[in-house]
């Protein structure tokens, strides 16, 4: 990876996944999604629009069984691919948070990027699931994503009644705390930790 590129590809196969990706975390908001789970799509979708990265990602999983294999190991690849193309995290903000509503529903996402892996993931006990995507998969992504990025993200879901909704301002809250996160602040020299690394 060049010093200006904060650009990452990784594959990963397993005998539940066969996952491929391209990522470019000062994009456009582009993507190319196929994961075979159509609901997943629209998330990564919109995760890749509201952020500003270019993903292109294609898996083939074993959807037969269920989502989870396809979910969780997406979340994998793109914490690695992420945390490939920040590098060293020079002058990058670090921080990060956005409320996002959605219709009824409202999230809120705060990210740190700390090398140090940790997801606080608060919902209300009684989330109604989109059709066809079980709730419990978004929560899975987010740990899967936060444990491969090494980043710390918190998660809030304060109130909604419609599945879909309440999934998309989770993934949309996650997409311009991440937004934020990864800016370059002209001001930041170096890293942004009194440790002098990340």
């Amino acid at each position: 990876m060049s010093q200006n590129s904060r650009r990452a590809s990784q594959s990963r196969k397993t005998a539940e996944t066969d996952v491929n990706l391209s990522l470019d975390i000062d994009g456009s908001g582009k993507s190319r999604i196929q994961t075979g789970v159509p609901f997943f799509d629209h998330m990564l979708t919109l995760f890749s629009r509201h952020s500003l990265i270019d993903l292109e990602l294609v898996v083939r999983g074993d959807v037969e069984v269920d989502y989870h294999h396809t979910v969780e190991d997406s979340g994998i690849v793109i914490g690695e691919c992420l945390r490939e193309a920040l590098g060293d995290k020079h002058g990058i903000t670090r921080y990060g948070q956005a409320y996002v509503p959605m219709d009824e529903s409202l999230s809120r996402v705060v990210i740190d990027l700390s090398n140090r892996p940790w997801l606080e993931f608060r919902a209300p006990q009684d989330t109604p699931d989109a059709q066809n995507f079980p709730f419990s998969l978004v929560e899975e992504f987010f740990r899967a994503l936060a444990s491969n990025l090494r980043a710390n993200i918190h998660v809030e879901v304060f109130y909604g009644r419609d599945g879909h909704h309440i999934a998309e301002s989770a993934f949309k809250s996650l997409a311009r705390a991440l937004r934020a996160a990864v800016t370059h602040d002209p001001r930041v020299k170096g890293v942004p930790s009194t440790k002098e690394m990340l």
